[in-house]
């Protein structure tokens, strides 16, 4: 019985310094969630009438919401996919032995240490296309000025994402990558492997598992993605930029539905969830395969 009660002793204790984190979670979290559900089962201008599962019908029928929702997506996929490589090849390039990589380090870092509110009153301003710092660079050079904002948005908002949190990626990357042992490297020139095939065959499949959290928290962060649509586009042109909290956003501070609005954010979650179920789980068989 000794053994069960120490153990038992142990638990309580973990317990105890967990209950700070529990509560937190509790009263910051899980209650939120809970009164969002609540929320999205009515309707009305205070959602004080019952609506049942109505909310969720009509947002799984809305055009509005199927076209932010696919806009989401194809911003949050330019923003993994150019997480992965430009983080990779950063992490690589400031793992050489090269002179200032402690400050181009920090250098890359520090927008991601910057609010998305500052991050996008910057980006706004230098994309001004009559007052922007870009157009005017442009026109000193002899080249036409561009509509940044009009011609091609989504990949401008998704390309000033990219600029802020790559410097994140780059640190995970360049952890991942001082993890390789050296001696697998070294075998594998004396076995004759050139830089390319060292990469293939040793550097990517052991960041497999730095990859993975990256497209993760990427994915997670895109579809959640807000400051940039709401500050440096609003949205526009026309709804070119109408990403999927941007439009929740609307539907319930503009057009006080709450009910509405909050059956939309449960969707959503329930996608976010989906999403990152399903690359846990092809990341564990990569690393399987690995």
């Amino acid at each position: 019985m000794r053994p069960r009660t120490l153990a038992g002793r142990y638990a309580r204790t973990a317990y105890l310094f967990l209950l700070p984190a529990i509560l937190f979670f509790a009263a910051f979290f899980y209650l939120p969630i809970g009164n969002v559900v609540a929320t999205s089962l009515r309707t009305g201008p205070q959602a004080d009438q019952w609506a049942g599962l109505g909310n969720y019908t009509q947002a799984l029928g809305d055009p509005a919401v199927r076209h932010s929702f696919l806009v989401t997506v194809a911003f949050a996929v330019a923003v993994v996919v150019g997480s992965i490589v430009l983080g990779l090849a950063l992490a690589m390039a400031l793992d050489q032995p090269l002179k200032g990589r402690v400050a181009f380090r920090v250098l890359l870092l520090v927008p991601y240490l910057t609010s998305v509110a500052i991050v996008g009153l910057l980006w706004r301003n230098i994309l001004d296309p009559e007052l922007g710092v870009l157009n005017r660079l442009l026109l000193a050079a002899g080249l036409p000025a561009q509509h940044w904002l009009n011609t091609s948005p989504l990949l401008t908002i998704a390309a000033v994402t990219l600029w802020q949190s790559v410097g994140y990626t780059m640190v995970l990357f360049l952890a991942g990558l001082q993890g390789i042992p050296e001696t697998y490297h070294e075998a594998a020139k004396i076995d004759g492997a050139d830089a390319w095939l060292r990469f293939w065959r040793i550097t990517l499949p052991l960041l497999a598992p730095t990859t993975l959290f990256v497209s993760v928290m990427a994915v997670i962060s895109g579809l959640q993605a807000f400051g940039q649509a709401y500050i440096i586009t609003n949205g526009g042109p026309g709804d070119a930029t109408d990403l999927s909290v941007f439009h929740i956003f609307n539907v319930a501070f503009r057009s006080r539905d709450f009910g509405y609005s909050s059956a939309q954010s449960v969707l959503l979650l329930i996608v976010i969830v989906a999403f990152t179920l399903v690359q846990l789980r092809a990341g564990r068989r990569g690393e399987v395969v690995y």
